[in-house]
């Protein structure tokens, strides 16, 4: 499913609009995003944050690999696999522990840490399109089919 956005108030209100859909069922999910450098994957998560219920600041974990954000109904962990030099070391953070039953994931550069990373549910792709861009959404599993049956 293919989503022209013309600006950044769109990528977030996407975001929101995916996180209709996640926030109401106490399931997890692990969303990959795939984007060239300043594509807008950050920010398509601080609109799924904002429609989660975070009130504050949403920083690219570009550094840190990993923000985590504590909500009411949920955790959310964003990471940020760019600077990874080996997938291996997703290990040495205790990278499974994160995945537990219930946790949002959102994971930035998802083939840097491929072979160790779950499955994801969601894969997006956003691409330079114009001055906007196009976000793709595809469906990896049957949790990820349904959002994107409530996405439509």
């Amino acid at each position: 499913m293919k989503f022209f956005l013309a600006d950044e108030n769109q990528m977030l209100a996407f975001g929101e609009r995916l996180a209709q859909g996640v926030g109401r069922s106490d399931a997890g999910c692990v969303i990959y995003l795939n984007g060239e450098l300043g594509a807008g994957k950050t920010t398509l998560t601080r609109g799924l944050l904002r429609g989660l219920g975070h009130q504050g600041a949403v920083k690219s974990p570009t550094f840190t690999l990993v923000e985590p954000y504590e909500l009411e109904k949920r955790r959310v962990f964003h990471f940020d696999l760019y600077r990874l030099n080996d997938p291996e070391e997703l290990e040495y953070v205790g990278i499974r522990d994160y995945f537990a039953q219930g946790n949002v994931i959102v994971v930035e550069w998802p083939d840097y840490g491929a072979g160790v990373l779950p499955p994801p549910d969601l894969i997006v792709v956003i691409e330079y399109r114009d001055k906007g861009r196009e976000v793709e959404v595809q469906g990896a599993s049957p949790r990820g089919d349904s959002l994107l049956v409530q996405l439509q």
